[in-house]
């Protein structure tokens, strides 16, 4: 009888092993697709011009998963390896706190949660499988140790003087990357003012009021009522701006977009997003969105995905950014990967390359790519940090 219970146990043993080990990569490798295999090809003239450049990139879940950033991994989108073989300068990483079951652009109420079940199966802290805040400030930590065991080779940037100490070192040292922290909806504040400041000493530099679902500050354009922003809201807002914190209008319905820009004194970011003129759907900026953001000074980062830009290469983000910078400016456009955001991408971060080669087919000058890989990113960063 103990020999079969010691049986039974190891076979629960090992079960408990697979549930927690196997399972959280399989899902991810469900989730987060590239429909092209590296290396990744390029014109020389590309492959010169790309290794000269800022890159910038506003968007990636890549702290939402259980991969150990620091090593190269053959699945998902971006890790510190992948990031310096691409020539990536900076990489925004935005934490998910919470996401509803059969997620799409059209309608979400806020009774279902996926997060709650990976955080568990990721053995997450206890403290964090039931509080959006304290997700967040897992994910927060989790790249701060990145950064803390990266033997310099993953800064993390909170200030003015961190961005040019950086930039600094990286005019003279190869193999290096930066990342700032930023929030995919402000539900992590739990309804409280005071979380705003406790978000920013956490790290955080830019906040999106929403994600899938309207929640406590305002309507998501993937929401039920799709409303504005609350009181609580345009306070939030407030203190956002006041603390220096860039505000992020990706997934917001038009009505908080409105909002957003009616009030806002200083730049207005989209980290992820795709544009109606090339690709019309719920999720995608009009013109005059687009134009609206410009004149806050801000950046708007064209995704990679196909609901993005309604199509499936480099091609088709470049087509998106090039109607994008006829619309707002040169100065407004940056990239906007949502790598690892459980989406399916032509190539992973070792490829923006593609983009670069794409935007020349496009004919713009090389000043102007400058811009769009990653300079305009840098300028309002420059221009805002605290």
């Amino acid at each position: 009888m103990k020999k079969a219970l010691l049986v039974l146990a190891l076979i629960l043993l090992v079960a408990l092993i697979g549930v927690f080990v196997f399972v959280p990569s399989q899902v991810e490798k469900s989730m987060n697709r590239v429909l092209n295999a590296p290396p990744y090809a390029a014109s020389d003239k590309a492959k010169a011009l790309h290794q000269q450049l800022f890159v910038a990139d506003l968007h990636a879940d890549s702290l939402l998963w259980n991969r150990n950033l620091l090593e190269r991994s053959s699945h998902g989108h971006v890790d510190v390896p992948r990031l310096i073989e691409g020539n990536v300068a900076l990489q925004s990483f935005t934490i998910v706190s919470k996401t509803p079951r059969n997620m799409n652009i059209e309608a979400n109420d806020d009774s279902t949660d996926n997060v709650t079940l990976l955080s568990l199966v990721e053995m997450w802290p206890v403290r964090a499988w039931t509080s959006l805040k304290e997700r967040a400030l897992f994910q927060s930590a989790k790249l701060h140790e990145y950064a803390a065991n990266s033997n310099g080779r993953l800064t993390i940037i909170k200030s003015k003087n961190d961005l040019e100490s950086y930039v600094t070192r990286r005019q003279k040292e190869q193999g290096i990357t930066a990342g700032i922290l930023g929030i995919e909806g402000a539900q992590v504040l739990e309804g409280k003012m005071e979380n705003v400041d406790v978000m920013f000493d956490a790290g955080f530099r830019m906040m999106a009021p929403t994600h899938f679902f309207d929640n406590e500050i305002g309507g998501s354009a993937h929401g039920v009522s799709k409303g504005g922003l609350t009181a609580i809201g345009k306070d939030v807002i407030r203190r956002m701006e006041a603390k220096k914190m860039l505000v992020d209008i990706a997934h917001a319905s038009p009505a908080t977009i409105d909002d957003v820009l009616t009030m806002a004194t200083r730049p207005v970011m989209v980290s992820h997003t795709g544009v109606k003129g090339t690709c019309s759907n719920n999720r995608n900026l009009s013109d005059e969105q687009l134009q609206r953001i410009a004149k806050t000074g801000g950046v708007i980062g064209i995704g990679h995905w196909e609901t993005a830009v309604c199509g499936t290469d480099a091609k088709a983000i470049a087509k998106a950014i090039h109607h994008a910078v006829n619309v707002a400016g040169i100065d407004h456009i940056g990239l906007g990967s949502d790598f690892d955001g459980a989406v399916t991408v032509p190539f992973d971060t070792t490829g923006l390359v593609q983009i670069t080669d794409a935007l020349l087919g496009e004919g713009f000058s090389e000043d102007d790519i400058k811009k769009i890989m990653g300079g305009n990113v840098l300028r309002v960063l420059r221009e805002n940090l605290p």
